[in-house]
């Protein structure tokens, strides 16, 4: 994941993240899910768990840690909101928002449930 531009490594991330998600046996459900003021990179199904994902790729592993801002948290919870609106059958789901953070030359770091989603799905 060396080289090339920062668009090029995020696509690189995200495909990579989705098929760590698949080899945990996940179900992709959606991919860059952009709405007004916000987006999910991608939403994926396990079990009784649909995680809400967020990607997040740098040089450095620990730089990848600390890059979930609090805007980014609420444009994750504006996707999260309308997503859950478009798709109400995931009501009876837990739901999750995870991370992944991909750094070159190290395995996919998936940690679950970074952030609450409690206003996202408040009525």
């Amino acid at each position: 994941m060396t080289g090339g531009n920062g668009l090029d490594f995020g696509a690189r991330a995200e495909t990579l993240a989705r098929v760590w998600l698949r080899l945990k046996l996940y179900k992709i459900l959606a991919r860059r899910y952009r709405v007004k003021g916000g987006e999910i990179d991608i939403v994926a199904r396990r079990g009784d768990v649909v995680a809400f994902v967020e990607v997040k790729a740098r040089a450095e592993m620990d730089a990848a840690l600390i890059a979930i801002t609090p805007q980014k948290q609420r444009r994750l919870r504006v996707a999260v909101a309308r997503w859950l609106s478009l798709n109400p059958w995931a009501a009876r789901y837990t739901l999750r928002a995870d991370a992944i953070f991909v750094a070159p030359g190290r395995l996919p770091q998936h940690v679950e449930d970074v952030m609450s989603l409690e206003r996202a799905t408040s009525p």
